[in-house]
C-alpha cells in the first residue's frame, strides 16, 4: 500500500473517529462522570463516610430526575432560542412571575388568594402559562421587528418580570397551597414523579418539532444564516417570535413545577435559573452562534449537571466548588464548539 493510501486511510479513520466523538461524546461523557461518582461512593462505604451508596439507589434517582426536571424544561426552551442564535436572560425571572401568579390562584389564604380561594386546578395553570406565553412574546417581537440583540431585549425582560413578581405580592411569598396543585411537584404516577413526566411529553413533543416538522427546519435555518433564511422566503420574524414565546411558556410551565415542589411561591424563585439552562445547552453541543445542536444533547447536558449537583452533595464538597466545576465545564464545551462546527459542515 503506498504511502498516500496509507495516509488517506489514517484521515478517513481520524475522521469517523471525530464524527463518533462528536455523536456520542456527551453520552461517554454522562457514563464516565456516573461512574466516578459510584466508585467515589464505594470508597465512601469503604472507609464508613457512608453507609451504602446512596448514589445507586433508586431513591436517589428519583431525586435526581425530580431536580433536574425543572433546568430540563427551561432548557429545553432555551435550546430552540440558541439555535437561532439568541439567548434568553429572562426565563428565571419569567419562572418566578409565573409561578408567584400561579401561587395565589391555588393558595387557600384569603389575604394572598386573588378572586377567591376555590379556583378549579386549570386556573392557576392557565393563568401563567398565559403571562409566559405573554413575556416571551414579547420578547420575540420586539427583538425581531426592532432587529435589536436578544441579550439586551431579554435583560429588560429579566429586570421587568423580576420586579412585577416583588410587586405582585408586595415582595411577600405565598404559601398555603392547595393538595391538588401541590399534586403537580410532589405526586406520582405509577411510581413515576409527576415533574418528570411532564418533562418527558415536552420533551417527545419538542424533539418530534424540531426534526420532524418543516418548523424546525426554519428554526435551523434561521440560526444558520438569517440573510438566505429570509432570502429563501422563510418568515424569520415569525420563526424567532414562536421560539421565544415557546421558551416564555416552557419559563412558565417550571415555575408552575417549582411552586408545586416547594409548597410556596418566594419573590426570589428562579434568581440564576437562565445560567444552568444555557450551561445545559453549551455543555450539550448547541453553538451559541446558532444552527447546530440536539435535544439529545441538550437532554445530556442537563442530565450532567444534575448528576454532577448530586454526587458532590452527597460527598459533601461545597458548593463554592461545584460553581467552579459547572464553569469549567462550560468553557470547556464552548472550547470544542468551533470544531463541532466544522464538523457538521
Amino acid at each position: 500500500m503506498s504511502s498516500y493510501s496509507s495516509s488517506t486511510l489514517h484521515q478517513a479513520r481520524g475522521g469517523k473517529f471525530k464524527k463518533a466523538m462528536v455523536q456520542y461524546g456527551i453520552i461517554l461523557a454522562f457514563i464516565a462522570l456516573c461512574v466516578v461518582i459510584a466508585v467515589a461512593g464505594e470508597w465512601a462505604v469503604a472507609t464508613g463516610l457512608w453507609t451504602e451508596n446512596y448514589f445507586l439507589s433508586q431513591e436517589n434517582t428519583l431525586i435526581v430526575l425530580r431536580q433536574i426536571s425543572i433546568n430540563g424544561i427551561l432548557a429545553i426552551g432555551m435550546t430552540f432560542v440558541i439555535i437561532t442564535a439568541g439567548v434568553d436572560l429572562s426565563v428565571g425571572s419569567v419562572l418566578g412571575l409565573a409561578g408567584i401568579v400561579a401561587a395565589r390562584f391555588a393558595t387557600t389564604s384569603n389575604s394572598m388568594a386573588i378572586g377567591g380561594n376555590d379556583w378549579p386546578l386549570l386556573m392557576p395553570i392557565a393563568v401563567a402559562v398565559g403571562i409566559g406565553l405573554v413575556c416571551g412574546f414579547l420578547n420575540g417581537i420586539v427583538l425581531s421587528k426592532y432587529r435589536l440583540q436578544p441579550f439586551i431585549v431579554t435583560m429588560g425582560m429579566l429586570s421587568a418580570a423580576r420586579g412585577l413578581t416583588l410587586l405582585t405580592t408586595d415582595g411577600n411569598p405565598v404559601s398555603q397551597l392547595r393538595d391538588n396543585f401541590r399534586w403537580l411537584g410532589n405526586g406520582y404516577v405509577l411510581g413515576i414523579p409527576v415533574p418528570v413526566l411532564i418533562f418527558v411529553v415536552l420533551f417527545a413533543i419538542a424533539w418530534f418539532v424540531l426534526n420532524k416538522m418543516t418548523f424546525g427546519r426554519y428554526v435551523y435555518a434561521v440560526g444558520g444564516n438569517e440573510k438566505s433564511a429570509r432570502t429563501s422566503g422563510i418568515n424569520v420574524l415569525r420563526v424567532k417570535v414562536i421560539v421565544y414565546t415557546l421558551c416564555g411558556v416552557l419559563a412558565a410551565m417550571a415555575g408552575i413545577i417549582l411552586t408545586a415542589r416547594t409548597g410556596s411561591a418566594q419573590t426570589s424563585a428562579g434568581a440564576s435559573y437562565e445560567l444552568d439552562a444555557i450551561a445545559a445547552v453549551v455543555i450539550g453541543g448547541t453553538s451559541m452562534v446558532g444552527g447546530i445542536g440536539t435535544l439529545r444533547g441538550t437532554l445530556f447536558g442537563v442530565l450532567i449537571i444534575g448528576v454532577m449537583n448530586n454526587g458532590l452533595d452527597l460527598l459533601g464538597v461545597q458548593s463554592y466548588y461545584q460553581q467552579i466545576i459547572k464553569g469549567a465545564l462550560i468553557v470547556f464545551a464552548v472550547m470544542l464548539d468551533p470544531s463541532r462546527k466544522q464538523q457538521r459542515d
